[in-house]
């Protein structure tokens, strides 16, 4: 099941995308509630009739999850991306934060900040967790996933490597898009997707996720040791190589770039990068 936040009239509501059209689901609530009963709510989601479907053409897509609980991603997870980036595979894994307000629609403008102008492209699979916990197995993880979704960690190259630490490179307004849509667990093996990243046409990145140096479910374990995951969270993947700062000469997006990125069976985001205000 494809699961969507749509915009309507001004209003958030919560669909379900079926071919090119989406069904109004009635549900209040936001997807993170929804995340967190759909136990409860699955049944009646799937015997929705397609009566009054709306053309997706005709609404707007926004981010599944406006604000997360938490955005954890992985750095250097596959191989070719640690060879560009001319670092050692790690053996353990490396990770940081995306802040809430990175999270941006499936098909929003990306800005480039102010007085930056190393601005890069990840194509990446998220994760979405689906069940509270903690100290979760990695023969387990499975469970804790409500579903993926394709994103862009969008990265200020310049910011990121100021320092240590690189989760202000990675925070950024509107460096955080995800979408189309949520599709559930049911439908997916995270561990064979093919994903590509495509900057005005031209392919910049195309890997598999079979390629993973740490796969999802040592991921979750891994994060689950140190916090507790709960309905909603995002767990960004890792990128393949092929980013702009590993190029000669390293090619950094500019206003009216386009940046799509794609994930067999899970659809495609697009944004056109804009100058900040």
């Amino acid at each position: 099941m494809k699961i969507a936040t749509y915009e309507q009239n001004g209003a958030a509501r919560i669909g379900i995308v079926r071919g090119e059209t989406i069904v109004d689901t009635g549900f209040p609530g936001s997807m993170i509630d929804l995340i967190a009963r759909w136990d409860e709510l699955r049944p009646a989601f799937e015997a929705l009739d397609d009566r009054g479907a709306l053309s997706l053409a005709a609404v707007t897509l926004a981010a599944p999850i406006a604000r997360p609980g938490k955005i954890f991603a992985i750095g250097l997870n596959y191989a070719d991306h640690i060879a560009e980036s001319k670092m050692e595979t790690p053996q353990r894994q490396v990770w940081f934060t995306k802040a809430q307000t990175s999270i941006n629609g499936p098909f929003a403008p990306i800005l480039i900040a102010k007085n930056t102008f190393t601005a890069d492209y990840e194509v990446e699979l998220v994760a979405v967790i689906g069940k509270r916990g903690k100290h979760i197995p990695a023969t387990q993880a499975h469970e804790h996933v409500f579903g993926y979704c394709v994103g862009n960690d969008v990265t200020e190259r310049m910011w990121q490597h100021a320092g240590p630490q690189w989760s202000l490179g990675k925070s950024f307004d509107t460096h955080a898009p995800i979408g189309p849509w949520i599709t559930t667990a049911d439908e997916v093996d995270p561990h064979a997707l093919d994903l590509r990243c495509l900057v005005n046409g031209e392919l910049r990145q195309s890997s598999n996720t079979r390629h993973l140096v740490f796969d999802l479910w040592q991921q979750i374990e891994h994060l689950s040791a140190a916090m507790t995951l709960e309905p909603g969270d995002l767990v960004f993947t890792g990128t393949p190589g092929g980013v702009g700062a590993a190029m000669d000469p390293r090619r950094f997006l500019k206003p009216g770039d386009v940046v799509r990125c794609e994930i067999d069976g899970l659809g495609a985001i697009e944004g056109a990068m804009e100058a900040e205000a």
